[in-house]
């Protein structure tokens, strides 16, 4: 960290801590979706946001200046290529875990509007005398999220 209490993503040293606290938090995040906790995700993502912002600014600075990155030492270098695998596998990891949570939030959704409706449906009056009813949802089912 530089002196103001930023992370320096300026730097492979930066970069490592950079990368490090962001998988960190990626893979927290991951374990609150796969326990269908996406409460606990939430909590962290303006952190994340904040770190992924550094993590992209540092990574377009390491591709424009290539030699300042192959400046530090070897040790370094080998630590950040780490840290850059352990993100990845921690990305998808993420990745899935939310897609399955997705998968799992729309269905009971789904269910939740088609028993409302099927509840409206056979309340619904008929015969001499009885108003009709006009089933109303107030869920708005979209194939898309």
């Amino acid at each position: 960290m530089s002196a103001r209490g930023m992370l320096d993503a300026s730097t492979v040293e930066g970069m490592i801590e950079i990368t490090e606290r962001l998988t960190d938090l990626l893979a927290d995040q991951a374990r609150a979706f796969e326990r269908h906790r996406p409460q606990d995700a939430a909590a962290t993502m303006s952190k994340v946001a904040q770190l992924t912002g550094l993590y992209r600014a540092g990574s377009a600075r390491m591709q424009a200046l290539p030699a300042a990155a192959m400046a530090s030492p070897l040790a370094s270098r080998q630590r950040l290529i780490r840290a850059t695998e352990a993100f990845e596998a921690v990305l998808e990891r993420q990745t899935r875990a939310i897609a399955a949570s997705k998968t799992v939030t729309e269905g009971l959704v789904r269910a939740i509007a088609e028993a409302i409706a099927a509840r409206r449906a056979s309340n619904a009056g008929y015969g001499p005398g009885v108003a009709r009813k006009v089933p109303a949802t107030a869920i708005t089912l979209d194939r898309q999220a």
